[in-house]
């Protein structure tokens, strides 16, 4: 069956993993290129570095956040330094961009990632001109998603009324703060399936198909 989204007018997109297929397996480039950071900021040996960036990922949101508050690093030379892959993994999909393309109102990103990543990738996919703004780490003082606070900020910032906005994901636990402050939530990916959270309004690993076929403001009933 369809969503009915037909309440919505403000569009929050999670960027990696959401606006393209987790099974890219482009995520994995930046993850190595997080191990490598951490490896040399600690001196640690590589299988420990890896299982630290991980902990700090669980504890903090994201490594960098575990970073900055366990070994004072300065987050744009992460950021530089972990977003400068190759985009040769991210392929364009035209479907995805003609389903972005029908929804009324505004659009906006929402990641942790950092601002100059989120414009290489939107442009790599095609998608740059579809987004009204980007919110990214910088953005948010690099305080990552889940925290409420970030969630506060980009609905001040861009006067975000949640019950009528969406915010798609891949991360099962960046959707509780959007569905307590009561935004509608979908669930992004190949895992998307199996969740059970009270907090996931909708499920789907085809994002594309997902907004091609959900009712939309002015849509027919």
């Amino acid at each position: 069956m369809s969503a009915d989204l037909s309440h919505v007018d403000t569009w929050l997109f999670d960027l990696d993993n959401t606006l393209y297929p987790m099974e890219s397996q482009f995520m994995g480039l930046i993850e190595v290129k997080m191990t490598d950071f951490v490896e040399r900021e600690t001196g640690l040996p590589r299988e420990e570095a890896r299982a630290l960036q991980k902990q700090y990922f669980l504890e903090h949101g994201t490594t960098l956040a575990g970073l900055m508050a366990n070994h004072s690093v300065e987050p744009k030379r992460f950021l530089d330094e972990v977003h400068d892959v190759s985009m040769d993994l991210l392929v364009p999909d035209a479907a995805l961009r003609a389903s972005i393309s029908r929804l009324p109102g505004r659009r906006l990103i929402f990641t942790n990632g950092s601002l100059g990543h989120a414009e290489r990738v939107l442009n790599h996919l095609n998608l740059h001109d579809l987004f009204d703004d980007l919110f990214a780490i910088e953005s948010a003082d690099y305080l990552p998603k889940p925290a409420l606070a970030t969630f506060d900020k980009i609905t001040k910032m861009h006067a975000v009324r949640p019950p009528e906005a969406a915010f798609f994901e891949d991360s099962e636990k960046n959707l509780v703060p959007a569905s307590r402050l009561g935004m509608t939530t979908v669930l992004v990916g190949p895992h998307a399936a199996a969740s059970t959270s009270e907090h996931v309004h909708f499920r789907t690993n085809d994002l594309a198909a997902f907004l091609s076929s959900a009712r939309l403001q002015g849509s027919p009933a």
